[in-house]
């Protein structure tokens, strides 16, 4: 039993100890305590950077600056805090997605992970001569074979440059969903399904740019026997939020963490956000509010993501999330995975560790 265990996870010349990265949440819920208790455990920790802003007191007069300010001191206590691997969550769909890139890269993270959208349009934002130079490790975030394909076709014909990892994430993850409505309980949407085809993908960049792109899998990863069924089929790593949301280092709200622990498998429902994406929720009353047509006013005194109109939207997304990490249920609502509702307890992320180290063991020796 001793001899099965959890191979490291290699992105270039950067080696975590265990292949588990933990998951970006945004809008303050994953921010340095948790993304370094993460790192020196042996896994990566993420620090989410959208909204990260929000606590900062001048945020609704000069959130660029706010959000760069907030951003710069979380990387800067995590790695006072740690000596691991620390990593930064920006989405794609944010106005200063490249702002926050290069406060990434000028304070050091080891890598940056992109999500909801493709690094594709603006040769700005990713400031690549400077991650080349610092060897930065970029790591796009897909939902499908098409997507991975789109941006490494991308990079490779005008960057002459690919990423370093990638990340496959399915419909059974929390938040923003890269799925449309009718896929997300379609079987051929399921990670499962679409894992070996980002594989198979990824092959011929491999070739041609000589090195190894690990493929990382996410989306409803709960225990280690799910760990195990996800190396077994070509992924070197896996991603997991959900399950570091309970626990004492994660930087949220003992309300929040709490709403994981009583909710039921009924209550995770999906939503349409105000950002155009469906999302995997909590179900609680602003939400049955907002489904039945309430609208909860507010002043929109910057536009934080590219794809929400303001205008038409029903609340706050970036707002609601921040009430929710400060405990404020009642005026707004928590994100999670489809696994959620087997959440049952608050422990350390040494514990959760050493959990799903048990677990990985006893599915190796169950084969």
């Amino acid at each position: 039993m001793n001899s099965i265990k959890l191979p490291a996870l290699k992105i270039g010349k950067m080696v975590a100890k265990l292949p588990i990265i933990q998951g970006g949440m945004s809008v303050g819920v994953s921010l340095a305590g948790l993304a370094s208790a993460v790192a020196n455990q042996g896994g990566i920790g993420v620090i989410g950077a959208a909204g990260i802003g929000m606590l900062e007191p001048d945020f609704k007069t000069n959130f660029k600056e706010a959000n760069k300010r907030a951003l710069r001191k979380e990387i800067k206590k995590a790695k006072k805090l740690t000596n691991g691997i620390i990593g930064v969550n920006i989405l794609v769909a944010l106005t200063d997605y490249d702002e926050l890139s290069k406060v990434a890269v000028e304070e050091g993270a080891d890598l940056i992970f992109l999500g909801a959208g493709l690094p594709l349009e603006d040769p700005n934002a990713i400031p690549l001569d400077k991650i080349r130079e610092v060897a930065i490790k970029v790591v796009p975030i897909v939902s499908s074979a098409k997507a991975a394909n789109l941006i490494f076709k991308y990079w490779a014909k005008n960057y002459n440059h690919v990423p370093d990892a990638v990340v496959v994430e399915g419909p059974m993850a929390g938040g923003h969903l890269g799925f449309k409505l009718n896929q997300i309980d379609d079987p051929n949407y399921r990670l499962e399904k679409i894992l070996p085809e980002v594989i198979s993908v990824i092959k011929p960049y491999e070739d041609k740019f000589g090195k190894e792109i690990p493929i990382i899998a996410a989306g409803g990863i709960y225990t280690g026997a799910d760990i195990f069924k996800y190396m077994q089929m070509g992924a070197q790593g896996v991603q997991m939020a959900t399950r570091f949301v309970a626990t004492y280092e994660c930087d949220a709200d003992i309300s929040f963490k709490e709403s994981y622990i009583k909710c039921k498998k009924e209550d995770l429902i999906i939503i349409k956000s105000p950002v155009g994406l469906p999302g995997r929720a909590i179900k609680n009353k602003f939400l049955e509010e907002v489904s039945a047509g309430k609208k909860m006013p507010f002043s929109c005194p910057w536009k934080c993501l590219r794809t929400c109109d303001y205008r038409k939207s029903p609340y706050c997304i970036a707002k609601a999330l921040t009430n929710a990490k400060e405990g404020n249920l009642f005026e707004g609502f928590a994100f999670a995975g489809a696994n959620a509702y087997r959440v049952d307890k608050i422990i350390s992320v040494k514990e959760l560790i050493g959990e799903l180290l048990r677990e990985y063991k006893e599915a190796g020796v169950a084969i």
